[in-house]
């Protein structure tokens, strides 16, 4: 299966809709598990409206009975909470209320906000969570092609967007629309014609926000554009950050780094420019609504009424206000849905045929098998072609050749990280297609040249996670390999706390950590990819011991460079071009004086050239 070959920009640049039900339809089975939560959300903006609205009736009717002397109404129903019982002076009384309104308020918007966050923090765990689980599934082809970068902007500023939406974006406008309407028909209630003059500017404003959706698109959709670049810049500038230096690359880079900022403002300053125009808009609409008001309402209402027209037509203008960043937040969440959701759309190539593991052939305790195996990464470029052999329980073989021969390639196929186009490769007599991927890698371990070391402890670097290894199995398994002499040296021996790759273990310590995980893993088949290539000769003496400690008893398959490491093995492969052109013992595939031996005269001169210069 062929992985897709990503545009370096496009998936960063797309924008997409603002609103895309089929997106949202897929985000539904995350929010579905807390739909009380977001129903609770949904609720509790009539509570707020209308304690948002109860401060500006509170004080129109103060000014309306207190200051004005206008007679109080006969009390009933929520008019009456406004009239002072007793003899207790009616200010006081308004003044109570207003505060006790306040502080309502404030408890409703402090758990409607909480509400909000809770319910998307929870249901972008999930999604974050379904996002690494399907990261984890994926085969290498597709790490091949697929930015590391963006594989972890997926499961984190994505998700984060996504987060964004439910706390500032869908629930706040639905929200907003439900505000929006309340007060409108509140307005309509105190004053149905003074309502109709106020809202004559409405139908400016809805034109207004449809040319603004149709600008700001192309300048969000450039900033972006811009962003990503900057984004690739850096990681570039960062990653190869030896080279920068060591061939003065840096003004070059700075040169280019400060034209992309450049650009990236310039972007910006058009998309901000379209935001104040629309915010400027909105308030000459408020304001000439004032002015409305003031002209139209002589004679048609108090001053109280005309108190709460002015405080509730500013409320309800204050969500158009924020149009511009709800509709970035709403394009970039779902922009950022239909991304994870191209991700999670992703089939991987290698998948299980069964559950449960095939029993295989007991009597053959780590047999491995190629027959006729046809593999390539892309279409029908081969790496191998008609590949063949046989490795008996218990029996050492080599792979060699030239770079690009397929060795490599062999070891993927057999821990079936790729799967082979054509043929097939047996583990005891049973096609790895048959064996759950778990299983496959309980008995194939693997020693690796460039070493991988987790952050955390030196036992957990050896153990990987597995908790049937205890402590006295670890220190086994370390002192097999003679790592344990290092390891007891160590603040903490097995327990010292690792940097980040191992950078605190020099390149001999981190090898040796892998050989002994090779030991603790317990697999028949090991495989060697030149583990011996990055240490040094002293190193490699000292731990020769440890090696045939490792491979005692076991299938052993190892990747060699240096042919002077592979000489006793039982057999040696020789790859050319893909194909197993001789096989043999060391001494054998000298005499038949083929690519083996010219391999081996090419490293000896190579060998003999090198001694000559260090006399020199």
């Amino acid at each position: 299966m062929s992985t897709p070959q990503p545009d370096p920009f496009h998936d960063e640049e797309a924008l997409g809709k603002a609103y895309d039900s089929r997106l949202l339809t897929r985000l539904w089975p995350y929010i579905r598990p807390y739909t009380w939560q977001v129903s609770l959300s949904l609720l509790l903006v009539f509570p707020v409206t209308a304690l948002e609205l109860a401060p500006a009736w509170i004080i129109a009717t103060g000014l309306d009975r207190v200051f004005s002397g206008e007679p109080a109404a006969a009390g009933s129903g929520l008019g009456g909470l406004l009239d002072a019982p007793g003899s207790f002076p009616p200010i006081l009384w308004l003044a109570s209320l207003y505060m006790c309104t306040v502080v309502l308020l404030a408890g409703f918007q402090f758990l409607n906000l909480y509400v909000m966050a809770w319910t998307g923090q929870h249901a972008m765990r999930d999604l974050r969570r379904d996002v690494f689980g399907q990261i984890q599934k994926l085969h290498m082809g597709f790490f091949d092609s697929y930015p590391v970068g963006r594989l972890v902007t997926r499961a984190t500023n994505d998700v984060e967007n996504i987060t964004e939406m439910f706390s500032s974006g869908i629930v706040t406008l639905i929200t907003d629309v439900i505000k929006m309407l309340i007060i409108a028909s509140v307005l309509f209630s105190l004053n149905a014609k003074l309502a109709l003059w106020t809202f004559l500017v409405v139908p400016v404003l809805i034109v207004c926000a449809v040319i603004f959706r149709m600008r700001v698109r192309d300048a969000f959709r450039e900033t972006r554009i811009r962003i990503a670049r900057i984004n690739t810049m850096i990681q570039e500038t960062i990653t190869g950050m030896k080279v920068v230096q060591l061939f003065t690359r840096e003004r070059r880079n700075f040169r280019d780094f400060d034209e992309m900022n450049s650009l990236h403002r310039d972007a910006w300053q058009r998309s901000i420019r379209w935001e104040a125009a629309l915010f400027s808009v909105v308030e000459i609409a408020q304001n000439l609504t004032f002015a409305i008001v003031l002209g139209a309402g002589a004679g048609l209402a108090s001053v109280g009424v005309m108190y709460r027209f002015f405080d509730y037509l500013r409320r309800f203008f204050m969500p158009l206000r924020d149009l511009s960043a709800k509709y970035s937040v709403m394009q970039s969440s779902m922009a950022s849905a239909e991304r994870i959701f191209q991700l999670m759309d992703i089939e991987p190539a290698v998948l299980d045929r069964v559950e449960d593991a095939a029993p295989g052939d007991p009597a053959r305790k780590g047999e491995v098998a190629f027959e006729n195996v046809w593999f390539s990464y892309r279409g029908e470029d081969w790496i191998l072609e008609d590949v063949s052999f046989c490795v008996a329980p218990g029996e050492k073989v080599a792979l060699v050749g030239h770079t690009g021969a397929g060795k490599t390639s062999i070891i993927k196929l057999l821990t079936r990280l790729y799967e082979p186009q054509r043929g097939t490769i047996r583990i005891d007599g049973v096609d790895l297609r048959d064996l759950p991927q778990a299983e496959l890698r309980r008995r194939v371990a693997m020693v690796l040249q460039d070493v991988f070391v987790f952050s955390g402890s030196v036992a957990e670097n050896i153990g990987l996670g597995r908790d049937d290894l205890s402590e006295a199995d670890l220190e086994l398994a370390a002192r097999s390999v003679q790592a344990h002499r290092f390891i007891e040296g160590l603040p903490d021996g097995y327990q010292t706390e690792l940097r980040e790759r191992g950078t605190d273990l020099s390149t001999g310590q981190r090898q040796l950590l892998s050989f002994a995980r090779a030991v603790a893993h317990g697999a028949h088949v090991l495989v060697l990819d030149e583990a011996t290539s990055s240490i040094d000769t002293e190193t490699e003496v000292a731990i020769q011991q440890g090696i045939h400690s490792l491979m005692e008893g076991k299938t052993a398959i190892a990747i060699a460079h240096r042919l002077s490491t592979i000489q006793d093995v039982d057999r040696i492969y020789v790859l050319h071009k893909g194909r197993v052109v001789e096989q043999g013992r060391h001494q054998e595939l000298l005499e038949a004086r083929g690519v083996y031996h010219h391999l081996y005269q090419l490293q000896y001169r190579a060998q003999e050239a090198g001694e000559v210069v260090a006399a020199g």
